[in-house]
Order: C-alpha cells, then sequence, then structure tokens
C-alpha cells in the first residue's frame, strides 16, 4: 500500500508564529478537520508542513494550507482567528472542484463594493451563471445552500453595474396566508422579523448606512409579497424568498409583474411547505407547468450543496433519507391493504 501513498513538503512564508498559529487553529483543530475530510496526514514543524496521503489528496491539502494562509494575513494590525466555519467552506470548496472538470469560472465573480463573492460548488456556479443569462430563475432547494445570499449579490452588483435601476425583495410575510392583524405594531414593524434574512443580505454586501438611504430614496425596496399585487417592474431586479409558502394564485400574480429590462429570482424549499394542506404550493405548481419555456431556468440544490456547519447537510440527509423510508412503509401498507380488500371482495 505504501506505493499508493506520497509525501508533499511545503514551507509558508513568511514565517510568522501568530499567523501560523492563526491557521492551525485552537489544539490543531483546522489541521484535523484537513485530515480528516481530505484524507491526509498532516505533521508540521514551525513553517514546514508535512503532508501524505494520495497523490491527489496532498496536492489539495497542500493548495489549501496556502490559501488559508493567505486568509491569516494581518488586517489594521492584528492577525484574524481563522474560525471553522471558513476552513469547511474552503474544504468544501476544494473537494467539489477536485470532483467536477475544470471550468472557466471568470463570470462568475460576483463583486460588490464590500469585497468579491464567487460560487462554492458546481451547483452554485451554474445558479449564478442561469440568473445572469435568465429573465427568471428558480433556485429550490435546502436551507444553507446559498440560494438567497447569492441572488442578493447578483441583485446588488446588476444595481452598481447600473443595469437595473432598482431592487426589490419580498417573500410571504408569515407562513400560510401573510395574516398580520394580530402583530403589533405599523406594517414595517410587522413584517420586518420575517424579512430579516433579505436585509441581513444586504447589509453585509452594500453596509448598513448606504442600505438606508437606498430604502429611503425607493432605490430598494423590502416588502411583503401582498404588496406586489397590481404593479408592472420595469428596470428591476427583483427576488421572492421562501417562494414554496405562496399559493398558485400568489406565484402567478407574482410572475405576471416582471416587466421590460427586468430579472426574477424566485428561491425555495419544497420539503419546508407551511400552507394549509388543501393548498398547493405555488413553487411546486410552477415546476409543473414553466418547466419547457425557455427563458426560465430552474436550479435543484441537494444536501451536499450546503455550504453551513458540516452537521446541518448530514441533518439534511437523515430527513430526505427518513422521508424516503416513511414513503416506501407507507406504499407497502397501502399495497397490503389493497389486496386485503381484493381478498374480502372475493
Amino acid at each position: 500500500m505504501s506505493n499508493k501513498l506520497t509525501t508533499l513538503n511545503l514551507y509558508l512564508e513568511p514565517a510568522e508564529t501568530r499567523r501560523l498559529a492563526s491557521l492551525c487553529g485552537p489544539f490543531d483543530d483546522n489541521i484535523k478537520q484537513l485530515e480528516r475530510r481530505i484524507g491526509v496526514e498532516i505533521s508540521y514543524r514551525d513553517n514546514h508542513f508535512q503532508i501524505v496521503g494520495a497523490p491527489r489528496n496532498c496536492l489539495t491539502a497542500n493548495n489549501l494550507l496556502k490559501d488559508l494562509y493567505i486568509e491569516t494575513q494581518p488586517l489594521k494590525g492584528s492577525t484574524p482567528d481563522l474560525e471553522p466555519d471558513k476552513v469547511h467552506i474552503a474544504i468544501q470548496e476544494a473537494i467539489a472542484l477536485d470532483m467536477e472538470a475544470p471550468r472557466d469560472e471568470s463570470e462568475l465573480y460576483i463583486k460588490t463594493k464590500r469585497g468579491v463573492i464567487k460560487p462554492r460548488n458546481p451547483n452554485q456556479s451554474d445558479y449564478v451563471r442561469n440568473i445572469v443569462n435568465h429573465d427568471i430563475t428558480f433556485g429550490i432547494g435546502p436551507a444553507g445552500t446559498g440560494k438567497t445570499y447569492l441572488a442578493v449579490a447578483a441583485a446588488v452588483d446588476a444595481l452598481e453595474r447600473q443595469e437595473v435601476r432598482r431592487i426589490l425583495l419580498t417573500r410571504p410575510a408569515v407562513e400560510a396566508g401573510e395574516k398580520l392583524g394580530f402583530l403589533p405594531g405599523d406594517l414595517s414593524q410587522k413584517v420586518d422579523p420575517y424579512l430579516r434574512p433579505l436585509y441581513d443580505a444586504l447589509f453585509e454586501m452594500m453596509g448598513f448606512e448606504k442600505v438606508e438611504r437606498l430604502i429611503e430614496r425607493n432605490v430598494i425596496e423590502v416588502a411583503p409579497l401582498a404588496y406586489m399585487r397590481g404593479r408592472t417592474l420595469n428596470d428591476a431586479f427583483i427576488i421572492l424568498d421562501e417562494s414554496q409558502n405562496t399559493t398558485v394564485e400568489q406565484m402567478k400574480m407574482f410572475l405576471t409583474r416582471i416587466g421590460f429590462n427586468s430579472r426574477a429570482v424566485i428561491t425555495g424549499d419544497i420539503t419546508q411547505i407551511d400552507l394549509p394542506k388543501h393548498q398547493k404550493s405555488g413553487l411546486r405548481h410552477s415546476i409543473e407547468v414553466l418547466g419547457e419555456v425557455d427563458e426560465i431556468s430552474f436550479n435543484f440544490f441537494q444536501a451536499k450543496d450546503v455550504v453551513r456547519h458540516p452537521v446541518v447537510a448530514r441533518i439534511v440527509e437523515a430527513y430526505e433519507a427518513f422521508e424516503l423510508k416513511s414513503q416506501s412503509s407507507k406504499g407497502n401498507k397501502d399495497s397490503q391493504y389493497q389486496l386485503q380488500e381484493t381478498a374480502n371482495h372475493e
């Protein structure tokens, strides 16, 4: 088996004790995470790292260590701590790139004034490419796959390039019907908690003060879906979040609001529908109805695309496996019931 292993020696320069400590993490946690997920053994002394494993895995770990060391460069005189979530995302991105054939990602970088945002895996790359090239794009999949975040980033990029004149962010204000009357406060106070993820993404990319100014000038509008009725939206980038909780009528209403020189992104998770059981999800219905329309793209994310903590992906996979098992069990019971009914009639 030894002939299948290789050893790579890496010297990280400049050799700075604080940066090396940040790279390795407390109790070498970052190094252990690399070893566990890439499938290598890493030993080090000062700035000399030795990586042992399969040639391909060693090269992946070698490149990751270089990239992560760059992340430890001092900012304003202090060395930033390399957080576990940043290490996790870097590893996930490296594994995805290693599994896929090389692609030209140059057009997929989204530039905002707060920095460059890029897709973390092939499905995110396809999603961003479709947002750029289609009038209407659907992003469907579990939480943590970057659907909303990348859509907001693309909207900010389009606004700053002056490709659109305004950004409009909307979602069903509450589960199953947007019944806000029992909540205290005015409209803004009622709906803000439900729109907070959209605000957070904007603040991160543009800064709080700029977002507030643009909201005051109606360049950015964040509103519940009910307030889209009767409007035609030209020169706009429109995002509908949590679309699994729209009714069929609401989804049709939203899609027919889109005007000239506008782009729309619809995100949602069809496994998290909160509508009453007698109502069909507008997102599910749109998949059935609009699948053959050329100007519309559908992007489906999976548990492996989750870019949050590693346990989130495993949670999603566990729920999916349980639901499949439950459906299979229900199908077997229905078959047994039908056979019993047939026997009784005979």
